[in-house]
């Protein structure tokens, strides 16, 4: 364990050499986010340095480097315009949702709203908070002066944590109301929704507070996995490591699975349902009228599935990467991921936090129109304050 994780004539752990080895001729990417010798202002001075090391050497930089610079130079415009659209779609999403007027169920919209309500936290902690200061490092030096990184990291994994389970208890509320009939007015109800939802909220606080004594209270102010500086017995303890190992198995590999199987087995019911009732209603009046029950159960599991699907897919890569780093830690190298797949991970898995009211959107006509009204009542105010 002590080899894999430190390196004595680098004096840095195996995973911070390998994570800033890169094929220039530099010691550091600080050395030159922070150049002086540009004549630009320095709010461009990091961008700047981004689009030098793109381009320095590009035709005999592999892909994996001429990706990894793209994205650093797309982030310093897609974390702003990604915070910009997600908390005023987020926060109008549970303004829609709170009034009751969209035709879903009481259980249903308690559901929703408690999902943008943890993705518009997301946003504020995780976006706003974490990864704009770390692009802007410039503008954000201040914050290594700030002893709350411990702090920090315990409310964002708490509230990535419920993000997460909150889309996993919708995905179970949806497959008890689909595939188990007899059980489905006893637990598809508001009061047992908000009893899980609170249940799973206290359980992630609780699970969460072990990152306050892993790490200090100071930022890191870089882009990897750890945003804090570990305490200084961490990267020795094998306790501390498979902690942190079963943090990452528990959100996202968890609820990654079982997302996937409440889908697979509410497929093979909606299937199995469909045939037997299309054969009954063929043989009674040929096969002719509309079922009205298929049409609304239709609706149900396109909101479903377009919600976990968006989750599955945009999550995959965050996952992907943080088990192949806890696993590099516990001494297992036997492979190697590309630098820009930690990038792209956090930005898919961030731009997941702004999709549901889309997804809202596209599948509920009712929705839109709250949506509509929303967006027209201050036009309306507007013109009244001028007739006045």
């Amino acid at each position: 364990m002590d080899r894999n994780l430190r390196t004595v004539d680098w004096n840095v752990p195996t995973m911070d050499r390998i994570l800033r080895t890169v094929d220039w001729n530099v010691t550091t990417m600080d050395r030159n986010l922070r150049t002086v010798d540009w004549n630009v202002p320095t709010m461009n001075r990091g961008l700047m340095s981004s689009i030098e090391q793109f381009y320095v050497r590009y035709d005999i930089r592999s892909l994996k480097w001429r990706i990894y610079f793209a994205l650093q130079i797309l982030q310093y415009f897609y974390y702003p315009l990604l915070a910009a659209v997600g908390v005023p779609f987020n926060s109008v999403t549970i303004v829609i949702l709170s009034r009751g007027k969209c035709g879903l169920s009481k259980c249903v919209t308690c559901y929703l709203m408690a999902m943008a309500t943890a993705d518009l936290l997301v946003i504020i902690i995780d976006l706003i908070l974490r990864h704009i200061p770390t692009v802007y490092k410039e503008q954000f030096q201040f914050v290594r002066s700030l002893p709350v990184c411990n702090i920090h990291a315990v409310l964002l994994c708490t509230v990535t944590d419920c993000s997460v389970w909150f889309t996993v208890t919708f995905t179970f509320d949806r497959f008890m109301a689909i595939c188990c009939q007899k059980l489905k007015t006893k637990y598809c109800t508001e009061r047992t929704a908000t009893v899980v939802l609170g249940t799973v909220t206290v359980l992630s606080s609780l699970k969460d507070i072990t990152w306050y004594f892993i790490f200090t209270g100071s930022y890191r102010l870089s882009n990897m996995p750890w945003f804090c500086h570990e305490s200084d017995y961490i990267p020795n303890s094998l306790v501390w490591a498979s902690i942190e190992f079963l943090h990452y198995i528990l959100n996202p590999f968890v609820p990654f699975v079982l997302i996937l199987l409440l889908n697979a087995f509410t497929i093979r019911h909606i299937l199995v349902a469909s045939r037997a009732r299309r054969r009954l209603r063929g043989s009674s009046s040929g096969g002719s009228h509309k079922d009205p029950e298929m049409e609304s159960r239709r609706k149900s599991i396109i909101l479903l599935f377009l919600i976990s699907g968006n989750f599955i897919l945009l999550w995959a890569m965050y996952m992907l990467y943080f088990i192949y780093v806890r696993m590099f830690s516990l001494g297992y190298e036997y492979f190697y991921l590309p630098l820009f797949i930690r990038n792209l991970g956090f930005m898919l898995q961030l731009l997941s936090c702004c999709t549901n009211t889309a997804i809202y959107a596209v599948t509920q006509t009712k929705f839109r129109e709250q949506l509509k009204n929303v967006v027209k009542y201050p036009f309306i105010l507007i013109v009244k304050c001028i007739k006045q």
